[in-house]
């Protein structure tokens, strides 16, 4: 793929700053740290719109690995048993939702992220208000989540259907597997946001390799913003873990509504 050179009009202070920030909202709420990288890489270089797509990717691997690592050390806060299945579709997802980038329809895309974050902001604020008319109970009923043979295949496919989207998004998959975490197999929400950042470093991993050998990302800039946002992904992972329930409920439900929001603004557009 044709790429523009990268004698780039990078502000190497900026892209420290951004991957900061960014990796203080991986660590927070379990992933998202793209949203605000890929805007601000498509703002503040001159890489093509797939490039974009593939650094962010990059960074991501080291905002879900430090991530994973503060929650899982410190918290204890990671659930294998749906967490296995997805991290093994999230690596099949990785490699074809890096290819996927170039076929599917960015609208169709970005129209399932919204679906799910506005009906995972209602939910919260409803958890929060102490209104959720399921009690906080999962979608799946209990007796599937017991049987292995269900949680499995359907682990995986949650996972390769969610790592094939961050892949190509490169949004980091924290956004979905959050939700479905939640929504669908009743994971409470801190060990939701510490299982899906380690559910993705291998996805990130693998989409970041299919990108660089595609020519869809820069490796210089995606290890600059990976570098710095090990930090911040420290520090959001530790404040995550010191909110409760509620709070954190209402911090992730108010980003999710907000990227809903900016989702619907750039479709009309």
């Amino acid at each position: 793929m044709a790429s523009r050179p990268e004698t780039l009009r990078v502000d190497r202070g900026r892209m420290l700053s951004i991957g900061v920030v960014g990796g203080v909202v991986g660590g927070l709420i379990g992933g998202g740290s793209g949203v605000l990288f890929v805007p601000a890489l498509d703002r503040f270089t001159n890489l093509t719109r797939a490039q974009v797509h593939g650094t962010s990717t990059i960074a991501n691997v080291t905002v879900c690995a430090a991530g994973a690592a503060v929650y899982g050390l410190v918290g204890g806060s990671l659930d294998l048993r749906a967490g296995g299945g997805m991290m093994v579709g999230g690596i099949l997802g990785g490699v074809f939702g890096a290819r996927l980038l170039a076929r599917a329809s960015e609208r169709v895309l970005r129209g399932l992220l919204v679906a799910v974050l506005l009906l995972t902001a209602a939910k919260l604020y409803l958890d929060a208000a102490g209104l959720d008319p399921t009690r906080g109970a999962p979608v799946v009923p209990a007796h599937l989540l017991d049987d292995p043979w269900f949680v499995i295949p359907a682990t995986v496919a949650a996972g390769l259907v969610i790592g094939a989207w961050a892949g190509a998004m490169g949004l980091g998959g924290g956004l979905l597997a959050v939700p479905t975490l939640v929504l669908l197999f009743g994971v409470d929400l801190h060990t939701a946001a510490g299982t899906a950042l380690l559910v993705f470093v291998p996805n990130a991993l693998a989409g970041g390799i299919v990108h660089l050998r595609q020519g869809t990302a820069s490796l210089r800039i995606g290890s600059l913003m990976g570098a710095a946002a090990t930090p911040g992904t420290v520090a959001g992972a530790l404040l995550g873990l010191a909110l409760g329930d509620v709070v954190l409920g209402v911090v992730f439900g108010t980003f999710a509504l907000t990227m809903a929001v900016r989702e619907i603004v750039h479709l009309r557009r």
